[in-house]
């Protein structure tokens, strides 16, 4: 989890029971801010109002500024209440990430133009691509964005719903 850090509001943010994109914004944040304009506009604004959905991007120490910036742009575009970003060292950065086990590795940043869809049980999501399981998505590239993670944010949040639906049916 991410709870051990603090938060751009200093409030507590969790994995736990929440859908999740996950990711690494690195030390320069405003290098990859059109990785994030691509996230809103193709996920974050079609799902932020389902209850249990957030973003949470993990930046070093030191790059709060950075994100108050980012979040200024973002929030010309859109609510930004679900966008959490939680700040930590970066050797703590590189433990984290090496935890998930992933294929891709972080830049020497601590960053990453990878996001990862994480459910509700902190479980990594992804899909089977052609031969391999792709585990994560390319926030630089719309069409990655757009075509394959649209889709499996979709999948999960219908699984969701269906979920919800039956336990009240019960």
């Amino acid at each position: 989890d991410v709870g051990q850090w603090h938060s751009l509001d200093g409030k507590p943010v969790t994995l736990n029971k929440k859908i999740t994109i996950l990711g690494f914004a690195g030390v320069d944040v405003l290098k990859r801010k059109g990785n994030f304009f691509n996230l809103n506009q193709k996920i974050y604004i079609k799902n932020k109002d389902f209850k249990d959905f957030q973003f949470v991007t993990i930046a070093p120490i030191g790059a709060e500024a950075d994100v108050k910036l980012l979040v200024k742009g973002l929030q010309s575009l859109s609510d930004t209440s679900k966008w959490l970003f939680v700040f930590a060292p970066k050797e703590e950065i590189n433990a984290y990430f090496s935890t998930l086990k992933l294929k891709g590795k972080l830049e020497s940043d601590c960053g990453s133009n990878f996001v990862y869809i994480i459910d509700k049980k902190r479980n990594l999501r992804g899909r089977k691509d052609r031969d391999e399981y792709k585990e994560g998505y390319n926030a630089f590239s719309p069409s990655d964005v757009y075509n394959e993670m649209t889709d499996d944010v979709k999948v999960i949040l219908a699984e969701y719903r269906l979920a919800l639906k039956r336990n009240n049916s019960d």
